[in-house]
């Protein structure tokens, strides 16, 4: 497909000693399509030429030699030089490349032999799945969908919560009280119970709270007893999540959670004792980080048990060794932004390549909040992720109802319509902002949300089908695709393969997210001022071709953030 940012920068560049990738870096998109398609701010050359930036803009603008197939018009506003691009270029190179990729289009091999691991979702063993898991599954999910599209070798990891002194806690608690909980017939909600209960009891007896954590390194020294109970709550747990990820469409190339990676901690502490940085404070195994400005990196507690860093960090040393990753992401909440600061920092004592320690990447995100505050699975006061769900696909169920109520596969559409609705409102801000859940905004048919583009797919598909369109590329006429409407289409379709390089720059799904509301809106502005039933028959066609570029982009967006698309609502 053309490159009309890339086409800019090489004109440019030809009239002023600036290096092309520095210009084409430079290079804008306005938020406002009457300035142009494209934007150069001449006031970035201001230093290097010594000269205003409206005298640089000038200066450049007359020496400029445009190639009309290309650029339409060059317009100065101020310090910027404002480029127009061709619309018959731009709708022969958008349509002719989805009609040549189809479903396919956006995707590239900017990826090839390229290794991504991505660490997301790991919900904690014997509690519930709550809606505070959402947000990792969710964006770990798309990130892994996105970065296959653009072609890496991804490799999703759910490392399980299923190790460190909470399962101390719940082992003492299950040896106090098992015999008044049936964990087989409702495993999770009986030992949340007894993981609240035993906490409570925690606060009040240090004795306990001392037994708990000897129950830990008991487990870490292979005790057949408290192996035996951690096993039995794993398989339940897991049998439960796997419900979950049922509904999420969530997928994982490993299960391996923090108890696999447990033996592989001895060498971790070999590796730094020989560095020379491991440390003894107050009976515990420490790296010193005060030169990074951190606290130091626990890596051993005084009782001889290994810590959360000592695992991340012996996680590390595995999948190196067995990925051979260019960049391993984390996706956790940003109040873990410190500990993966401390780790990615004493990784660097392991040993590794370089390529290993650079590509340790945390993807950071915000807190989903009750309207009441924050979740506390300690305190029994969080939201069943599972029963949310059901909860959004019965009310999706009941909208759909009041708009069509003789709606084939009802049930099917408001599963889609229900999932996608929780999925989307989770990926449509800033990952880093905390999201208050609210079920007004996320259901809502006419707001940015996942229900409005769905409807807007849905609507494609009647235009199509009510005209038995099976249209191909040598059916329409390029020439009529010039009008304000199509033009803004054609330039969100252009902009696709784009939008999705920037959501792995950034790892942000949110780029996407607003990017398929842009179209969206665009198309149905499209819809309600350019009629496509016209007499004009070739006029219709194209109108038509447009319809169904815009279906196959919205359909392939939303399937990347991991939500499906109806075809009747």
């Amino acid at each position: 497909m053309i490159n009309f940012k890339n086409i800019i920068a090489q004109t440019i560049s030809n009239v002023v000693d600036v290096d092309e990738n520095e210009v084409y870096n430079f290079i804008e998109v306005p938020t406002d399509s009457a300035l142009g398609d494209y934007a150069f701010p001449c006031f970035k050359l201001a230093k290097l030429l010594k000269k205003s930036p409206q005298i640089i803009a000038k200066e450049i603008t007359e020496k400029l030699i445009i190639d009309n197939v290309y650029i339409d018009k060059v317009q100065i506003v101020g310090a910027y030089i404002n480029f127009y691009i061709n619309k018959n270029t731009l709708a022969t190179t958008v349509l002719e490349e989805i009609n040549q990729k189809g479903t396919l289009y956006g995707s590239s091999d900017i990826g090839k032999e390229k290794n991504i691991i991505i660490d997301y979702s790991h919900p904690n063993i014997a509690k519930p799945f709550h809606i505070g898991h959402l947000r990792s599954t969710v964006i770990g999910q798309a990130l892994y969908n996105i970065y296959e599209f653009l072609g890496y070798n991804v490799k999703g990891l759910n490392y399980l919560g299923d190790y460190g002194t909470q399962f101390g806690k719940i082992i003492e608690g299950y040896k106090l009280w098992g015999k008044e909980y049936n964990i087989d017939e409702n495993p999770i909600e009986e030992l949340t119970k007894i993981y609240v209960r035993i906490n409570e009891l925690c606060k009040q007896d240090e004795k306990v709270l001392e037994a708990c954590r000897n129950n830990f390194k008991l487990l870490e020294q292979g005790d057949k007893y408290c192996i035996k109970l951690w096993e039995k709550f794993r398989k339940l747990s897991l049998e439960e999540f796997k419900k979950i990820y049922d509904l999420l469409g969530g997928r994982f190339d490993s299960w391996d959670g923090e108890a696999s990676i447990a033996p592989k901690v001895p060498e971790v502490l070999d590796i730094l004792e020989k560095s020379g940085k491991l440390l003894t404070s107050e009976g515990a195994k420490i790296i010193d980080l005060e030169e990074q400005n951190m606290a130091p990196c626990i890596i051993e507690k005084t009782n001889g048990s290994s810590t959360y860093a000592s695992r991340d960090l012996a996680a590390i040393l595995y999948r190196a060794r067995t990925y051979d990753y260019d960049k391993a992401l984390y996706i956790t909440s940003y109040e873990q932004i410190l500990h993966f600061k401390q780790v990615f920092e004493v990784a660097k004592l392991l040993g590794l390549d370089e390529k290993y320690t650079n590509g340790l990447t945390h993807v950071p995100f915000g807190m989903v909040l009750l309207k009441s505050g924050k979740m506390s699975t300690r305190e029994g006061t969080f939201v069943k992720l599972e029963e949310l769900l059901k909860e959004s696909i019965n009310r999706a169920k009941k909208i759909i109802k009041e708009k069509n109520a003789k709606l084939e596969n009802e049930d099917e559409v408001a599963k889609k319509v229900g999932i996608g609705a929780i999925i989307f409102n989770d990926l449509y801000n800033s990952r880093i902002k905390d999201e208050i859940f609210d079920w007004d905004t996320i259901l809502n048919f006419n707001g940015e949300t996942g229900p409005y583009i769905q409807y807007t797919y849905v609507r494609i598909n009647s235009v199509l089908n009510s005209n038995n369109s099976k249209l191909t590329i040598n059916d329409i006429d390029i020439t009529k695709l010039t009008d304000k409407e199509s033009t803004e289409i054609l330039k969100i379709l252009y902009l696709y393969e784009e939008t999705l390089k920037m959501v792995v720059d950034k790892n942000e799904p949110s780029i996407l997210a607003r990017y398929l509301i842009s179209l969206a809106k665009s198309y149905s502005v499209f819809y309600n001022n350019d009629r496509i039933l016209v007499d004009d028959e070739r006029l219709k066609n194209t109108r038509l071709y447009l319809t169904y570029a815009t279906g196959v982009v919205l359909k392939s967006g939303m399937k990347l953030l991991g939500i499906q698309m109806p075809d009747k609502m």
